[in-house]
């Protein structure tokens, strides 16, 4: 519609093609005939492609681990006649519906639908994927940069963990997030409001277990201000259980119980980040608006660790970070 022709290469990189019908010719013009001839399908094992007014379609077993998708029966459909696909033509009709097979095929393999895939929920869920990063103890994030992808975050599920962050604030009234990461329907935050350090855990989604500090913040430079989690059992097996305790530095400002996920936090969208909580916000709880900046000071940086280790060591560390910059 604007006139640009998108480019070749990008960076040196082969750009794939657009896939699809442009639908400008329809702007000014009274309804037509669609210009698109076919249209593609696949999801889970499940197939079906559309051809000129003709359907054929496969329903195949979704996350079923079954496989021998060549033992599918396919159907066939007039859809120009026949839109609620109630008759099937597969039996009068069979040159067109192996056609029709014959088409799929061809694009599946231009759209890269190869292999068919139809593993079961629980094998795609623990399947380890590949990662950026190769996994540590000890992850820093900062604030101002993208929300990072679950897979590529942190792994906090089924141990003990420290979160902390190290930030400047000169008078009282800092408030807003310092990290978040999930979202409502499971996930984590370090808040700031009424000038006292929050941390909300949502367990998914169903429980939201809330923690406050018991004194109010304090005002200087380097700021630690934490929340670790010492996991002392499972409740049921898979279901971390223990004590979320809050610091300002290496002083306890409060603590309770809660029980943390096996699962991960979502399984779209909603990432890691620092200094905000985007998109869907872990609690309702925060101060201001959404995407609940922090403000009223600054935040440097947030580690986090999965070590095991105590509180104390990562305060030390801390410590010899900055005094290492």
């Amino acid at each position: 519609m604007l006139g640009v022709e998108p480019p070749e290469t990008i960076g040196g990189h082969q750009q794939t093609h657009f896939d699809g019908i442009s639908m400008r010719y329809s702007f000014d013009s009274a309804p037509l005939p669609s210009a698109r001839q076919t249209q593609f399908y696949s999801m889970l094992g499940s197939r079906s492609i559309w051809h000129q007014g003709w359907k054929a379609v496969t329903t195949h077993p979704t996350i079923s681990g079954w496989s021998n998708f060549g033992k599918d029966t396919w159907e066939l459909y007039h859809t120009d006649v026949d839109r609620a696909e109630l008759h099937d033509l597969a039996a009068e009709e069979p040159d067109r519906l192996r056609d029709l097979i014959n088409l799929w095929y061809a694009e599946a393999g231009a759209n890269g639908a190869f292999p068919l895939d139809d593993r079961g929920a629980l094998e795609l869920i623990t399947t380890p994927r590949p990662v950026l990063s190769p996994a540590r103890n000890r992850y820093v994030y900062y604030p101002g940069v993208a929300d990072v992808p679950e897979s590529q975050a942190v792994s906090i599920r089924n141990r003990s963990y420290s979160i902390a962050a190290v930030a400047d604030i000169s008078t009282p009234g800092a408030q807003g997030v310092l990290f978040a990461h999930g979202s409502r329907f499971g996930g984590h935050t370090l808040y700031v409001k009424d000038n006292r350090l929050h941390y909300v855990y949502s367990f998914v989604g169903s429980l939201e277990q809330k923690i406050v500090a018991d004194e109010e913040l304090p005002t200087g430079e380097d700021l630690i201000l934490s929340a670790a989690f010492e996991k002392d059992g499972e409740d049921p097996p898979g279901v971390s259980v223990g004590t979320l305790s809050l610091f300002h530095g290496d002083v306890k400002v409060g603590g309770g119980r809660i029980k943390t996920q096996p699962g991960k936090f979502s399984l779209a969208g909603d990432g890691l980040c620092v200094g905000r909580d985007s998109s869907d916000p872990v609690t309702q709880d925060y101060p201001g608006h959404a995407p609940w900046f922090f403000t009223g000071g600054t935040i440097k940086r947030v580690a986090v660790d999965v070590s095991g280790d105590p509180y104390v060591d990562l305060e030390r560390e801390a410590v010899a970070m900055m005094s290492r910059e």
